[in-house]
């Protein structure tokens, strides 16, 4: 769970430092906005070539290496003197977290009884959804109040303890040998209609909430000083939610993510219809949070019981798959906002999240 925490923390750091970095290492925003794109770019294409190859490394070694990199990365990044230093550490980071994921699900699930499997991947995703409510506002404070290179610095020191404690006592085993190793149920249809469900979602959950600062204050009306009070909300309702859903994986796993999927529709719809409607918008823009850590929660869980192959391989498909729609939508974002306006991105990312609820419904039905 720390691990999660500090890699998710690592990640996505950067956008609140956005100006900062520019200013120190005298780049343009945009130049400093491609630490986060290549970052998801990278972890996209090389999730699935990484699981492939270290398939048969026992875990505590693979997952000690992957820290390691994270605690190297982030030392680099801080000692950085050029943006392309910067940005060569931010894709070693990028690198180890493509892996990270696929193997950490198994890894963890397997310490524990088949039955609370679903309970051990919320708690995991409750760690992850903990850095956009603690390590990043806590990142950009001190980015704020000193030098950009300290908070960069800082995912050494948990990625450190992380390190010590998983080589000193996660059990070592051949990976093939795991009860998770593969699913419990393979199933081909429900892993394709996951994959594709899980991307549209993606995809259409970023196109909007990669501009939501636009929307609340350009849209919605509200003023600048209380935009970042409302990402906090937004991030602890995306906690409440994945501390939800992580409770009723076990019980109810197929259900869990079609309901986390709708309720991601109605609030980006919400968010469209509400416009200059401020008590609205922040209802829809708490449903939209709320959905958003539970999606990818779900989608991970599902990795772990209808993979019609290795289990990591499947995770690692997933999370390629999931990091490329959140590219997707941004870049959709960005083409509509010039022409349109940020009103009716959140209307595309609606319709997308749409699209994702008929891909699971049609995918139950054919199953049944």
């Amino acid at each position: 769970m720390l691990a999660a925490f500090t890699f998710n923390t690592a990640e996505n750091l950067p956008v609140g430092l956005l100006e900062a970095i520019s200013a120190g290492l005298r780049v343009s925003l945009p130049a400093v906005g491609l630490l986060v794109t290549g970052y998801g770019l990278t972890v996209a294409v090389a999730s699935l070539p990484l699981a492939h190859v270290t398939r048969a490394l026992p875990r505590r070694h693979v997952l000690t290496g992957l820290l390691a990199a994270l605690v190297v990365s982030s030392t680099t990044a801080a000692l950085a003197t050029s943006y392309w230093q910067l940005l060569a550490a931010r894709l070693l980071t990028a690198l180890a977290q493509a892996l990270f994921w696929a193997v950490l699900g198994p890894v963890a699930v397997d310490l524990f009884a088949p039955g609370v499997r679903g309970r051990v991947v919320g708690a995991l995703s409750v760690a992850g959804s903990l850095a956009l409510v603690l390590g990043v506002p806590a990142g950009t404070w001190l980015g704020r109040h000193g030098d950009w290179r300290t908070p960069v610095a800082a995912p050494a020191v948990p990625g450190l303890v992380s390190l010590v404690t998983i080589a000193a006592l996660l059990p070592t085993s051949r990976p093939e040998d795991a009860p998770a190793a593969h699913g419990s149920r393979p199933d081909t249809r429900r892993f394709v209609t996951v994959l594709a469900a899980g991307t549209l979602s993606a995809t259409g959950a970023f196109a909007g909430y990669t501009y939501i600062v636009t929307f609340l204050r350009d849209v919605s009306g509200f003023p600048p000083a209380s935009v970042g009070s409302l990402l906090v909300v937004f991030g602890v309702a995306c906690l409440a939610g994945a501390a939800v859903t992580g409770a009723l994986l076990d019980r109810f796993p197929q259900s869990a993510l079609t309901s986390a999927v709708a309720v991601q529709a109605v609030g980006l719809l919400g968010l469209y219809a509400a416009a200059g409607r401020p008590v609205a918008a922040v209802v829809f823009l708490v449903l939209t949070g709320g959905a958003l850590g539970p999606v990818f929660m779900a989608t991970q869980n599902a990795m772990l019981h209808c993979a019609p192959g290795r289990t990591d391989l499947a995770l690692a498909a997933n999370s390629g798959l999931y990091n490329a729609g959140i590219a997707a939508g941004a870049a959709l974002g960005g083409l509509l906002l010039p022409p349109a306006g940020v009103r009716p991105v959140f209307l595309a990312g609606g319709l997308l999240t749409v699209g994702a609820c008929a891909v699971l419904f049609c995918g139950r039905a054919v199953s049944r």
